[in-house]
């Protein structure tokens, strides 16, 4: 019988500063059994650097969420989709193949990938040109000790704030708070 995700809860106030979007947004993520809590988190802090898109993109009238994640390779780690049903923002975290990439780049309007963790650089180096041609993509790279500090946010049921200003996120609960400065790759 094989393990079932985990389900957690995420009470997320987003005020991005930069965007002069402020909401909150209540997500639910299920974390597949082979998904780390730095992975799940990284999700959740690329969706938090997104969500001004939902008004942008979408006027407010659209949905912002999880997908299946690792539990389906065929959709995305967060989405955005429009009313219409149009997937307008499609992102990834981690070092995804150049396959997947491109079949995301047919289906969506804009691809971002969030990589962390030190492998990212060996993958940049080995996939970046490549990537290259892909005009709806984008890659953003998120330090190491800031990605892995996430972790420590993980809980079943998460209050959390995010703040944007000037491209930095602040994310963090009552007791602790993680910056992360994602620089841009491509």
């Amino acid at each position: 019988m094989a393990l079932k995700s985990t389900i957690f809860k995420a009470q997320l106030a987003v005020a991005d500063i930069d965007h002069g979007y402020y909401a909150d947004h209540a997500l639910t993520l299920a974390r597949h059994p082979s998904e780390t809590d730095e992975r799940m988190m990284v999700r959740l802090a690329a969706l938090a650097l997104q969500a001004h898109q939902l008004q942008e993109l979408c006027g407010g009238d659209g949905q912002l969420g999880f997908g299946a994640g690792l539990s389906n390779p065929d959709e995305p780690d967060v989405l955005l989709r429009d009313f219409t049903g149009r997937i307008r923002l499609w992102l990834e975290v981690g070092q995804p193949e150049e396959k997947p990439l491109l079949k995301a780049c047919s289906q969506a309007d804009a691809v971002l990938v969030y990589a962390y963790q030190h492998a990212a650089d060996v993958w940049w180096r080995a996939m970046g040109p490549k990537l290259a041609r892909l005009g709806k993509l984008q890659v953003w790279r998120l330090p190491d000790a800031g990605a892995r500090e996430l972790a420590a946010l993980a809980a079943r049921n998460m209050a959390l704030q995010a703040t944007v200003q000037e491209g930095v996120l602040t994310l963090g609960n009552t007791h602790a708070s993680v910056m992360l400065e994602p620089l841009r790759w491509q």
